[in-house]
């Protein structure tokens, strides 16, 4: 767990993490054996190239909007919506402009 962050506190989860120029910034809330939650910002122009993660990962969009491809299929995500990419199937985003998002991994079955 982030050492800015404690359990049982409540915290704006939107604010808690910035936009930096030209990069792709993340902040671990939680790493557990069962699954992790991390927040992310994406600049403009930035992303992750395609990639397969071995368990579901549940995407919630907190500001701005991703361009999210999983199995070839490109989705435009926004503010408020969420998309789950479902464990080994590959997957990619890009930030055709700012966003910010909040990502859950769940491990196992």
């Amino acid at each position: 767990m982030s050492n800015t962050k404690k359990v049982g506190v409540a915290f704006e989860i939107e604010g808690s993490i910035q936009y930096a120029d030209d990069s792709v910034v993340s902040q671990t809330l939680l790493n557990k054996d069962t699954g992790t939650i991390t927040l992310f910002a994406f600049d403009e122009g930035q992303g992750l190239s395609e990639h397969t993660a071995p368990f579901d990962a549940v995407v919630h969009i907190l500001d701005g909007q991703a361009q999210i491809t999983i199995g070839g299929e490109s989705h435009a995500v926004s503010k408020g919506e969420m998309i789950i990419m479902p464990a080994n199937i590959p997957h990619a985003l890009h930030a055709e402009q700012k966003f910010k998002m909040l990502l859950t991994m769940i491990r196992g079955e």
